[in-house]
């Protein structure tokens, strides 16, 4: 049912998130397809639609959009740390579970990369379309405070000729995601860079995590888009919190409950240990939400997270799909090797006494976003030693891991599978 619940989900989030980049790109490009339009010219004008952004930017005193000011192995670091964060993410491997055969859950990932593709490859058109439009229709624009007496403070000026704040501000400005700060008096809104030419200081703050959810209402869409966007939203928070909690309470129910601490646990109570540990993880959950304005946006929030899970899951699935030898105490060295320094690392700079260290101070210059990489080697390398110094695992150990890579050769429910059945 989960499965086909998120089928529906990704649906609706698809359609949410390119529908309104298709109308984007029509109205900037003319090009209906949003990967290709951000690298088109911009309609009427005879200059790329990424060059006119480099020079809005520049104009102001910030860097060309097609520049970092990241190393190209911090990059890579980073890059790999989602790569195989993605790999170890528990609520995605175990939806290779819902398919009868192997065949199949090779058939299924190769269309699950088309899919994600077809989703991921709108971003960077997405993000270039809304910074665009956000510095057109912000910059340079009279402050107009949100409230009932909005509409007619902005009509009276636009009467005049006076280029009045925009209506999506004044409407996003009530959430505290975007803000205007008058430094110099004039009552207009500047929009500027730490490199200025003409030395103001900027004045408006805008928070990366509107650049999805805002840029219809920045591009004037009609009111349906914006509806249409907002249920994509959430189509995608109810995808990823289905996932994450079953994985969740399976977990806890199954694997820490009853295959480890009480063998003798019947069907009944291991379903109400998951429900609890479900509701237990909402809470938690939702406390985080609260808090997590400390954490930065929620892309760098969920690359963190991906980071620990290519520090600390990748490792023990890699060994012990493909090496024998992996057992129990190089398993958990493996997890703890790679948990605790990625997320003391991500603390320390982001949260910490090191949250305004700039790279010289980062460990070989990887940013915490990218941390995971290195310390998923370190992991690998401790699991490995771990395993060759301790006891080698049991035979039927061995013979289930040989099974997973070649299905079928093993009888269901040998003794490696004794803990699955409540003990009498």
């Amino acid at each position: 049912g989960v499965t086909y619940t998120q089928v529906a989900q990704y649906v609706v989030l698809i359609f949410a998130y390119t529908v309104p980049a298709i109308f984007i790109s029509l109205m900037l490009t003319g090009n209906p397809i949003p990967q290709l339009g951000f690298i088109s010219n911009i309609k009427g004008e005879d200059v790329s639609m990424l060059q006119k952004l480099s020079d809005t930017l520049t104009s102001l005193g910030f860097s060309e959009y097609t520049t970092t000011n990241k190393t190209v192995f911090d990059v890579f670091c980073i890059t790999a740390a989602l790569m195989f964060g993605t790999a170890g993410l528990p609520h995605v491997i175990i939806r290779f579970f819902t398919v009868p055969r192997a065949s199949d859950a090779r058939l299924s990932a190769g269309w699950a990369l088309v899919f994600i593709a077809l989703l991921y490859t709108v971003a960077p058109a997405v993000g270039a379309f809304s910074r665009l439009n956000v510095i057109s229709t912000v910059n340079e624009t009279t402050y107009v405070a949100p409230g009932e007496t909005y509409a007619a403070e902005a009509a009276a000026l636009a009467a005049e000729g006076i280029a009045p704040s925009p209506d999506w501000f004044a409407r996003w400005e009530a959430t505290t995601l975007v803000g205007f700060e008058d430094k110099n008096g004039d009552g207009v809104m500047q929009i500027r860079g730490p490199n200025a030419p003409d030395g103001l200081a900027n004045e408006v703050t805008i928070n990366n995590d509107i650049a999805v959810l805002a840029s219809p209402e920045i591009a004037q869409l009609p009111d349906w888009v914006v509806g249409l966007m907002v249920a994509g939203g959430l189509a995608a928070a109810l995808s990823t919190a289905a996932g994450l909690l079953m994985v969740i309470s399976s977990a806890v129910s199954h694997d820490l409950c009853r295959r480890t601490f009480f063998k003798g646990m019947s069907d009944k109570s291991e379903l109400r240990v998951a429900r609890l540990a479900a509701a237990g993880a909402v809470v938690a959950a939702g406390f985080m939400g609260i808090y997590s304005a400390q954490l930065a946006f929620v892309a760098q929030v969920v690359a963190f997270a991906f980071g620990l899970a290519a520090a600390s899951l990748f490792p023990v699935i890699l060994l012990g799909i493909f090496w024998k030898r992996m057992n129990r105490e190089g398993a958990i060295a493996s997890m703890l090797t790679g948990l605790i320094p990625t997320f003391a690392y991500i603390w320390h700079f982001k949260l910490g006494a090191g949250k305004d260290a700039g790279p010289d101070q980062w460990f070989l210059g990887v940013s915490p976003e990218g941390i995971g990489f290195v310390v998923m080697i370190l992991s690998m390398i401790v699991g490995a030693g771990v395993s060759l110094a301790t006891k080698a695992p049991p035979q039927d150990i061995q013979d289930l891991v040989e099974d997973i890579r070649v299905p079928g050769q093993r009888a269901p429910h040998g003794i490696a599978d004794a803990g699955m059945s409540p003990v009498d």
